[in-house]
C-alpha cells in the first residue's frame, strides 16, 4: 500500500511523530514561489518591491525565511508587528497595514521605525501626525484608497469596492483634504497610495481597472498640490488552486499586465512611473501547505449521506464556514486506491456548519485513516482558534525531505493559562 508523500516526506510518518491534527508546509515550495516573484518581478522591472503578506501564515520561522530571502513584509496588527520583531527583522522592510490601528500599535510601529504605515483613513491621519509629533520622529506613509472596483470573488473577501470598510473613497474629495492634510504635516512623509481589490482572483481585468483609476489619482494629486507620487502599491490576492477547476497562474500573469498599464496610464498623463510595489500573501504559501487529519466516527445515513467526521475542523480550518470554500483530500494511508465511496468529512466542534468537505470521493474509508486536506498554507494556522477548548495543532516545516517542528502543539495548560 502506498501512502501520501508531501514535498518528499511520507504524511502518514508526520501523522504518527507529530499527531494530528497537524499542519505540514513545505519551505522548498515557498522558496520556489519567492523566487519565481524574483524572477519574473523583482529581477525583471526596476524600481520593484515585494511586501510578503504576513496575515496569510506568520510564524517566526516563516519571518526568518522572508528575512533570509531579503523580501519585506507586511503586518497588520501589533501581534504581527511584535512576531516579526522577535527574529529582528528589518524595520525598513515592515509595512504596517489595518483599519483600526490603535495608538499603541502605531506608538510601537514608530518607535520600531517601520518604513511605511498605510494610512486608512483620516482618524488614523490625525492619530499617527499627533504620535509622531509627540515623539518628535517623522514616518513615511501610503494612503489605502477604495478605487472603486467589485472583484469576481467571496463578497466576505472583496476589498476595492466603494462601500468597503477598508481605505478612502476616491469620490467625494475625501482623498484630496486627506493629502492636503498630510503635505501640511511636518512629520509625515507621504510617498504615495496603495490599493488592495480582494483575495482569491484569477482575472487581472479588475486590476487593471483599479490601477487606471488610481494613476488618474496621482496626476489630480499633481495638478492640485504638485504631489509627485514615489510609489504605488497594488496589493495582492492573487488566486491559488483548492479544486481541480481552479489553476494558479504564474506571478508574470498578473505582474507583467501591471508593469505595462502603470507604464502606459502614467506616460498619459506625463508622469513619472513610481516604484510598484506588490504583497502576495497566500499565492506564496497556500499550495505549500496540507493539515492531516485522523477520521474517527463514520455515520451513514442510508440514502442520504456519509459523515466521517475528523479530529480537527473549523477550529483550525474556519474557511468553509466563513466563505464556503472548497477543498481537496486524499486518504494518505490509501494514496494508491481508487475511490468506490463518497462521504462528508465533518469537523469535530459542536456546529452543524462545521463541515470541511462535502462529497469528496473516497476509497473504503475506515476509523484511523489519515486525511490529508490540501493546500491549507494560507489563512488556516492564521485563523485557528479554541472554539468548543480545542488546543490548536502543532506545524512542521519540511525542506529537502527533512521534517522540522516550528510550531508545538498546543496543550490544555497552554489554552487557559491566562486564566484566573
Amino acid at each position: 500500500m502506498t501512502n501520501f508523500k508531501f514535498a518528499g516526506v511520507d504524511t502518514v510518518y508526520l501523522a504518527n511523530k507529530y499527531k494530528t491534527p497537524l499542519y505540514v508546509m513545505s519551505e522548498n515550495m515557498i522558496l520556489d514561489r519567492i523566487n519565481e516573484i524574483k524572477t519574473n518581478f523583482l529581477e525583471k522591472y526596476e524600481n520593484t518591491e515585494v511586501f510578503y503578506a504576513s496575515k496569510a501564515f506568520l510564524t517566526k520561522e516563516m519571518a526568518r525565511i522572508i528575512k533570509s530571502e531579503k523580501l519585506g513584509i507586511d503586518v497588520v496588527s501589533g501581534g504581527e508587528l511584535y512576531t516579526v520583531m522577535q527574529v529582528d527583522f528589518p524595520p525598513e522592510k515592515i509595512i504596517f497595514h489595518g483599519n483600526n490601528k490603535t495608538e499603541e500599535e502605531l506608538e510601537k510601529a514608530i518607535k520600531y521605525g517601520v518604513g511605511r504605515i498605510i494610512v486608512d483613513n483620516l482618524y488614523e491621519l490625525s492619530l499617527l501626525n499627533n504620535i509622531t509629533q509627540r515623539y518628535n520622529k517623522k514616518i513615511n506613509v501610503l494612503f489605502r484608497v477604495t478605487p472603486g472596483v467589485d472583484s469576481n470573488t467571496h463578497k466576505y473577501i472583496q476589498t476595492g469596492q466603494i462601500d468597503s470598510k477598508f481605505g478612502i473613497p476616491l469620490s467625494q474629495g475625501i482623498i484630496f483634504e486627506a493629502i492636503e492634510n498630510a503635505l501640511k504635516s511636518t512629520y509625515i512623509g507621504l510617498l504615495g497610495f496603495h490599493f488592495h481589490i480582494g483575495s482569491q482572483i484569477f482575472d487581472k481585468e479588475n486590476y487593471i481597472k483599479a490601477i487606471k483609476n488610481v494613476v488618474n489619482l496621482m496626476a489630480e494629486a499633481k495638478n492640485r498640490f504638485g504631489f509627485i507620487t514615489k510609489e504605488l502599491n497594488i496589493g495582492g490576492g492573487y488566486g491559488i488552486k483548492y479544486i481541480d477547476k481552479e489553476e494558479r497562474k504564474p506571478i508574470s500573469y498578473y505582474t507583467d499586465a501591471f508593469m505595462e498599464e502603470i507604464e502606459e496610464s502614467c506616460n498619459d498623463y506625463g508622469l513619472e512611473r513610481p516604484k510598484v510595489i506588490i504583497e502576495p500573501g497566500r499565492w506564496i504559501v497556500g499550495e505549500a501547505g496540507i493539515t492531516l487529519y485522523t477520521i474517527g466516527a463514520i455515520k451513514e445515513i442510508p440514502g442520504v449521506r456519509i459523515y466521517a467526521s475528523v479530529d480537527g475542523g473549523m477550529t483550525d480550518n474556519p474557511r468553509p464556514s466563513l466563505y464556503q470554500a472548497e477543498y481537496k483530500g486524499i486518504i494518505a494511508n490509501k494514496a494508491d486506491k481508487g475511490p468506490s465511496e463518497t462521504v462528508t468529512i465533518a469537523g469535530k466542534c459542536c456546529e452543524s456548519g462545521d463541515i470541511l468537505i462535502w462529497n469528496l470521493k473516497v476509497p473504503p474509508i475506515e476509523s484511523g485513516d489519515i486525511l490529508a486536506v490540501l493546500s491549507t498554507g494560507a489563512y488556516n494556522y492564521s485563523m485557528a482558534s479554541n472554539y468548543n477548548k480545542i488546543p490548536k495543532p502543532a506545524v512542521v516545516m519540511i525542506k529537502d525531505g527533512v521534517d522540522r517542528l516550528i510550531v508545538k502543539r498546543e496543550s490544555y495548560e497552554d489554552m487557559i493559562k491566562n486564566e484566573l
